[in-house]
């Protein structure tokens, strides 16, 4: 039996669209065992997937000390794993690699590392550029596998598979529908709009439909995501009563919604996985055509400042990328609720006509 690993050792988003490496080297492998090494708080996106086999997780801070990687190395060498796809490439995973005596190792190089050692057998180049409708993420992902093992008909969509009792789970019921689920705040607070657009996006919402906004947000964010409930005018179509505090408790409840409309990738990627729409409000940093994933403007649409305002972009690079994402508040203050709504309207009225007031 051969014996696969995949290091995603990152995100939400990033875990659910690695598994597509999972999900195509087992058509390659039919009778393999694919197991996944996450962070602890993202195995949710991955359960009860057919071409998964085991989930070991680890956690972000203590996998950064070296004593627990220095036991994490001995644990995935003991394992004997003859493959091993890298799709983080960072530190601790190169080094799981190098330790890990797997005949392949495949990984992505990072340019702008100068040390010149064989972490990877297989040494797979980051593409230069978006050419597929899945994005350039999945691409990438796609691209680990297809560079060692040619993939005759690769399946590039990231899936998410729900239990019978998952699928029958209902709590909203007793709404009013359409429902709306609106991601009202990023991962953390410099990666979320201000909260007064954020306000405005939904008043817009409120005032024209007639719809239940549920509001997402992190387990330790309800301050904040009630600040933003201040702001909002027509409060009795904001039902925050429902919420889900887990990843698979969001997966069952967007399974139950209409759309849904956020500035933050993990819930998006889920979304789209349900196969349900969704309105991407890109963060000023974030390069759309990374995460820009089946957007065909009527099912999965988006708005990014770098194509409203593309004069502030002329001198984008991966390095004033970071400069941004540490002072991101001027750049949101630039995507004005009224070039988002410029987009966000003709996707709601294709998708909540019906309620239209």
């Amino acid at each position: 039996m051969t014996k696969i690993l995949v290091i995603q050792n990152k995100r939400i988003g990033d875990v659910l669209i690695s598994s597509v490496i999972a999900n195509n080297i087992k058509k390659v492998f039919p009778d393999s065992q694919v197991t996944y090494f996450v962070y602890d708080y993202t195995t949710g996106v991955l359960e009860n997937n057919p071409n998964i086999d085991r989930i070991i997780t680890a956690n972000d801070k203590e996998l950064k000390k070296f004593p627990k990687l220095l036991k994490t190395i001995a644990a995935v060498k003991k394992e004997e794993y003859d493959i091993i796809f890298d799709s983080y490439a960072k530190f601790q995973s190169r080094l799981l690699c190098l330790f890990s005596g797997a005949k392949y190792r495949i990984g992505f190089k990072r340019a702008h590392k100068t040390l010149k050692i064989p972490f990877y057998t297989h040494p797979i180049n980051f593409l230069d550029d978006k050419t597929q409708f899945c994005g350039k993420a999945i691409e990438d992902r796609l691209n680990i596998v297809n560079s060692v093992f040619p993939l005759k008909d690769p399946d590039d969509r990231p899936k998410i598979y729900l239990t019978e009792a998952e699928k029958n789970y209902n709590s909203i019921a007793h709404i009013k529908k359409p429902v709306v689920m609106f991601t009202v705040l990023g991962s953390t607070l410099p990666k979320s709009m201000p909260f007064d657009y954020v306000a405005t996006l939904i008043d817009y919402i409120t005032a024209t439909y007639n719809a239940t906004i549920l509001f997402n947000y992190g387990p330790t964010q309800k301050e904040d995501a009630l600040k933003i409930y201040a702001l909002c005018k027509n409060k009795e179509q904001i039902n925050l009563d429902v919420y889900e505090d887990s990843i698979r408790g969001f997966i069952k409840l967007m399974n139950q919604c209409d759309v849904l409309i956020a500035n933050e990738g993990g819930t998006v990627h889920i979304t789209k996985a349900l196969d349900k729409p969704t309105f991407t409000i890109y963060s000023p940093y974030i390069e759309k055509g990374d995460w820009n994933s089946f957007e065909d403007g009527i099912m999965h649409d988006s708005v990014h400042l770098l194509e409203e305002k593309p004069q502030l972009f002329e001198e984008f690079t991966r390095e004033s990328r970071k400069i941004i994402e540490e002072n991101p508040e001027q750049l949101y203050r630039e995507l004005t609720p009224e070039m988002i709504l410029s987009k966000l309207k003709p996707f709601l009225e294709h998708h909540l006509k019906e309620a239209k007031k």
